[in-house]
This record gives structure tokens, C-alpha cells and sequence, in this order.
């Protein structure tokens, strides 16, 4: 009777054990399901070349383990290094977020992406004139990091507003300075013709440094970051742009239509244009 009983104990032990190794199996997808990767990000893009001879913007957005980096560089306009300038310059901070092991040093990473670029930038011109704008995103668990330098723009877009992320580094804003210090009158600082010029950029021998984030933006559901060259915010108001990214419409969609009303405008003198859209769905 013992052995029987034994026999007929067996196959309990056994599914007993399998259920106890399915459950623990169970519990470490769960683990695992819990630290996947986020939600993926849904990205959009346009460009135009508008009246401009050549495209002298570049942007590119990779996404790996770390995180999604964008990066839209405008290549001065006027300047034949232009077109060459933003292409290095976006993939120099391609390839130096690449190589990183981790995000521990983000803040490290834009201010050497950035002196390695405006290196590299007046290496390839090997004199020639050039240089580009440059704005960069990093968005990794829920936050953004960002740089920039020139007059590209990054915005936020949330709840039907933009709330701006960086500084134009343009004349205007030397002369802002100046005028609070009471060095000039107001009129001297609206009124300069010069006030759109630029005063640091890549690609420049006197390159001050990168704008960087002192702390990084918690995002919230349904925002949607946008990079911005200058051609697209010198040619649509804000509330266009408002507008616009207010419907119900993909990232993809909106930063056609974007584009869309830029081209509808007809302006003679149309700079390139260029936008890139980052929206995280959670």
C-alpha cells in the first residue's frame, strides 16, 4: 500500500513543480515586461527647399536602447560651406551619441558633440566659408535634454500652447542685454538692421559654446517637441503653428501640413524649412 501510495504522490510532486516553475516564469516576464523600453515614438518630418538654390538643412532621428536623439542643423544661407556644415554637424552628434555606454553625462555629451563638430566643420572647409545653427534632443524615460546653438528653435507644444525651450544667439539678444544694462535706448535695440545677425554658430572660429539644458523637461502625455529651422518659424505665427499641430492629425500629418503652409505662403525670398515632430505616447 505504501508503494502505491508513493507511485500516485509522483506525478503530484511533478505538477507541482511545474506550476511553481511557470509561475516564477510568469513573474520574470512581468519584470521584464515592466522595464521594456518605452512606448515607441511616434516621429514626423518636412522639409522644403523654398526659394533657396540648394537645401542647406540636414536633420536625422535615431532611436536606440538609450533613448531618441534628433538633431536639425540650418547651414547659413549666403555661405558656400552651408550645405557641408550642417551635414557634419548632424552627424557628428549622430555618431558621438552612438558611441555612448550610457546617459550618464548628457550634459558631457552636447558640449563635446559640439566642439567636436565645430572642429571637424572647419576642417572640411579647409577655409571656405560656412557654418550652421544646430538644435538636439535627447528623450529617454519620460525626459528631455536638449542643446542648441544659432537661431533654430526647439518648442514644446501642450495643451494647445508652446512653451520655448532655447535662446536665439542673434544680435537682438546682445542688444537686449545691452539696453537692460542701459548701455543703449530701447530704439537703438529695435531698430539695428543687423539685429537677426548671428554671433555664434558651428563652423565658427570664435565658437563660444552650446546652450544646454541646466535640467531636463519632464514630459506630459500628448506633448509633442518640435525642431524648428528658422525658416519655418520666420514664416508661420505662432498661432499658425498653434492651429495646425492642434488637430487631430499624426506627427507625420502635421509636420506636412506644416510644411504645406509654408510652401502656401509664396514668399520671394523663402529660406529652407525644415521641421522635425517627437511625440511619446504613453
Amino acid at each position: 500500500m505504501s508503494i502505491l501510495v508513493q507511485m500516485g504522490a509522483t506525478p503530484y510532486r511533478i505538477l507541482l513543480s511545474f506550476a511553481f516553475v511557470l509561475f516564477v516564469l510568469l513573474v520574470i516576464r512581468e519584470c521584464l515586461m515592466r522595464r521594456k523600453p518605452n512606448p515607441q515614438m511616434e516621429i514626423g518630418n518636412g522639409q522644403t527647399i523654398g526659394q533657396r538654390v540648394e537645401q542647406d538643412d540636414y536633420f536625422s532621428t535615431i532611436m536606440n536602447p538609450h533613448g531618441t536623439i534628433s538633431v536639425l542643423a540650418d547651414g547659413i544661407s549666403g555661405l558656400s560651406g552651408g550645405r557641408i556644415a550642417s551635414t557634419q554637424a548632424v552627424t557628428t552628434f549622430v555618431k558621438e551619441f552612438l558611441k555612448l555606454d550610457n546617459l550618464s553625462d548628457i550634459s558631457g555629451y552636447f558640449t563635446k558633440a559640439a566642439r567636436v563638430s565645430n572642429t571637424e566643420i572647419m576642417h572640411s572647409l579647409k577655409g571656405v566659408q560656412g557654418g550652421t545653427t544646430l538644435v538636439a534632443v535627447i528623450i529617454t524615460d519620460g525626459l528631455l535634454y536638449w542643446g542648441a546653438v544659432g537661431d533654430s528653435l526647439i518648442k514644446i507644444f501642450r495643451n494647445g500652447e508652446f512653451i520655448d525651450v532655447n535662446h536665439k544667439d542673434i544680435l537682438e539678444s546682445v542688444l537686449e542685454e545691452r539696453y537692460v544694462s542701459g548701455e543703449i535706448t530701447k530704439a537703438e535695440a529695435l531698430d539695428s538692421p543687423k539685429k537677426n545677425q548671428l554671433v555664434n554658430y558651428l563652423g565658427y572660429e570664435a565658437f563660444k559654446n552650446i546652450e544646454i539644458c541646466k535640467e531636463p523637461i519632464h514630459l506630459q502625455k500628448r506633448d509633442r517637441v518640435l525642431l524648428c529651422s528658422d525658416g519655418v518659424t520666420n514664416t508661420l505665427t505662432e498661432v499658425e503653428l498653434e492651429q495646425l499641430l492642434s488637430l487631430p492629425i499624426t506627427a507625420y500629418d502635421a509636420a506636412q501640413a506644416i510644411i504645406e503652409a509654408v510652401e502656401r505662403k509664396e514668399l520671394k525670398h523663402q529660406d529652407n524649412a525644415t521641421v522635425v515632430i517627437l511625440e511619446k505616447g504613453w
